[in-house]
């Protein structure tokens, strides 16, 4: 790991005054990416910037009816939260999906969200990566890709976006709130959030320089059965191969999000309409212009597949 400095910070102005002094210097809360990143030197940070101490770190109501679910709430919490649980049980189900309790019990809200890609040509720094080294090339294609996109990526990387987490926030329309250097704030739908590989695989949010995730904000439940099947190639502590979120209403409408298809977690709003017609319509809808490998082409039959599984559990 190379050298770098350490410093706490005890507020979010705080934080985002060092960030803005500090050239190189990045936000750390669990780490459970992070840290795995420097010590591969994938990420070089000069600084790191402690914000587990400037107090995101609780779940409340809004005056709306939903949640807002501050940035530094660890997964575990989130997941447990009565509310959660019986309201926005898809997330409990993306959440607990997700790596090993051990992990869970220490990452956080935000940095589920931006965590990095999985792609192995990513994590090996002797493969030519443009994500990880922008204008060298991308492995992946024409390499190993298995387990990587069929839909969103484009003819400079595959790699896809591996959080559990946010494919449910995008199934339940969550809202991401963002505090700046100059102590303004905006918010930005989920849907925006992450950004297509196009030409600049490296850049994989809208986020400024030194903008700060403070809370992401759930709209009043809206009912419904609540599923998340995840598959992968083992029962714990494994990324998606294909991950399906699902919400379905007693009339048979409903909402589905994919996970491990793509650059970002894949919504189309006009699956929406295929789901009463059945898995093959939908699925038919979501990936009408997936481009697969040979590799991963499988990927196709089982979303399909496990759509109408999800699908059939609803009607029983």
């Amino acid at each position: 790991m190379r050298p770098f400095s350490y410093q706490r910070a005890t507020s979010a102005a705080e934080a985002l005054r060092l960030a803005s002094e500090l050239p190189g210097a990045r936000f750390i809360a669990g780490g459970t990416n992070l840290l795995d990143l420097m010590k591969l030197s994938i990420e070089r940070p000069s600084h790191l910037i402690d914000i587990n101490r400037i107090g995101l770190d609780r779940i409340e109501d809004t005056p709306e009816g939903g949640l807002r679910i501050g940035a530094l709430v660890r997964n575990t919490d989130l997941a447990s939260h009565k509310r959660v649980r019986k309201e926005y049980a898809v997330l409990t189900k993306a959440v607990v999906a997700g790596a090993s309790g051990q992990i869970r019990n220490k990452a956080s809200t935000a940095g589920n969200l931006l965590q990095r890609t999985r792609c192995p040509y990513f994590y090996n720094t002797d493969q030519p990566c443009n994500k990880r080294n922008p204008g060298s090339g991308c492995s992946a294609i024409g390499g190993f890709s298995r387990s990587l996109a069929i839909i969103g990526a484009s003819d400079t990387c595959i790699a896809t976006q591996p959080s559990d987490m946010a494919v449910a926030l995008r199934l339940l329309d969550a809202i991401i709130e963002i505090e700046r250097q100059d102590g303004s704030g905006r918010t930005i739908p989920i849907a925006d959030l992450y950004k297509a590989p196009g030409t600049s695989p490296d850049v994989e949010t809208t986020l400024a320089a030194g903008e700060l995730i403070t809370a992401v904000v759930l709209p009043p439940p809206s009912g419904g059965k609540h599923f998340y099947h995840k598959v992968r190639d083992r029962a714990s502590y494994a990324f998606a191969l294909v991950s399906v979120a699902v919400i379905v209403h007693d009339n048979g409408s409903g909402k589905v999000a994919l996970g491990g298809v793509a650059p970002k977690p894949w919504r189309l709003e006009t699956a929406d309409a295929a789901l009463p017609l059945g898995a093959e319509a939908a699925t038919a809808t979501l990936l009408a212009s997936a481009t697969p490998t040979h590799e991963n082409a499988y990927k196709i039959p089982l979303v399909e597949r496990t759509l109408g599984s999800i699908l059939s559990q609803a009607r029983s």
